[in-house]
């Protein structure tokens, strides 16, 4: 059987939340132990600096505290290869190399590079003037982060999809200049989660502060929950409920509790006959989130405990990583014609 290598990466910009869990790490876990893959998940801290250049001092505790979410959720070192963008320089090189026939405007038109500049100001004009060179080269980096592995699929959600669609471009470009077949066209893998929303009912966000961290506290979750936006239409609690208006909890009870139709059917039973007021129901959710990430918050607090053995892990996988990048770089450069030199 022909192994596929999977490439996909995380900025590390804080502690992830059940947002990154259910719409992205699920498909990573399921691809690290369905067989048949060759899965390369990056930490991209080179990434956290296109809007973060002018305050760098959580990075490094936040390359850490990405690496204890991966592995208490379940990536395996010993399937996967986890490791940090800026430990392999050969990803800067190749990302030099495509900006050099990269098209000034396929840059520019990239949406999700625009949206990114929108957060950073209101004001168009004064966002503009916080756009970096490195902030521009963004969409031509990820490009670089994936073809560097020669990933051939990419977990990612729908709002990445445009970046992957680019790498495609940068992938025929190069094909197409230099006339081979050398890097594949990544296609994406989109998770089966739907959207998971905050809170407050818009999508999850640590800037939105609506969301729930993987390592909050029972009592941190229970609390949160207590905050999600149920049915707005629902005035009394002897009024009956409408599971299809709930905002937040019900969506979230058929994703935490999708393998368990009793469940559904009681929580949607004791909803719509006015059995069960919303706070209490949103109690039960809070208690059936604890239970499901529980074993992880314990694992987490484990590996926190042994920051040696998480380093120990993530320079493994650097290694390894630096390996296949360092034989990419020399082919490229081979196609491309370029001496190489001694190091």
């Amino acid at each position: 059987m022909t192994t596929k290598r999977i490439m996909s990466g995380m900025r590390p910009t804080g502690r992830l939340h059940l947002g990154h869990y259910f719409g992205a790490l699920t498909n990573w876990l399921h691809f690290q132990n369905s067989g048949g893959f060759d899965p390369y998940f990056s930490i991209v801290d080179w990434h956290a600096l296109t809007t973060k250049y002018q305050d760098t001092s959580e990075v490094k505790g936040n390359i850490f505290e990405i690496a204890l979410d991966w592995l208490c959720v379940g990536i395996d070192p010993e399937k996967a290869t986890i490791y940090v963008q800026s430990a392999i320089p050969e990803i800067a090189e190749l990302h030099l190399l495509f900006s050099m026939f990269t098209p000034h405007n396929w840059v520019e038109r990239e949406p999700t590079l625009k949206d990114m500049v929108r957060m950073l100001d209101n004001d168009e004009h004064a966002a503009q003037e916080k756009v970096t060179y490195g902030l521009l080269g963004y969409p031509v980096l990820m490009a670089s982060d994936i073809l560097t592995f020669r990933g051939e699929l990419v977990p990612v959600g729908k709002d990445q999809e445009s970046h992957l669609e680019f790498a495609r471009d940068v992938a025929r470009r190069f094909n197409h200049l230099f006339k081979t077949d050398y890097f594949p066209e990544p296609q994406p893998k989109f998770t089966e989660t739907p959207l998971l929303k905050g809170v407050d009912g818009l999508k999850m966000g640590k800037s939105f502060n609506n969301d729930i961290k993987i390592a909050d506290t029972d009592s941190d979750t229970a609390k949160r929950v207590k905050q999600m936006i149920t049915d707005r239409t629902r005035i009394a609690k002897s009024d009956p409920g409408h599971t299809d208006l709930c905002e937040v909890p019900w969506p979230w009870y058929n994703i935490i509790d999708r393998d368990k139709a009793d469940v559904l059917a009681l929580v949607k039973d004791e909803c719509e006959s006015a059995k069960i007021g919303c706070v209490d129901c949103k109690t039960r959710l809070a208690g059936h989130i604890n239970d499901a990430f529980r074993p992880f918050r314990e694992k987490r607090e484990k590996l926190a405990s042994d920051p040696d053995q998480v380093r120990k892990i993530l320079e493994h996988g650097n290694a390894k990583a630096r390996k296949v990048a360092k034989e990419t770089l020399s082919e490229v450069r081979e196609i491309m014609g370029m001496t190489t030199w001694p190091t």
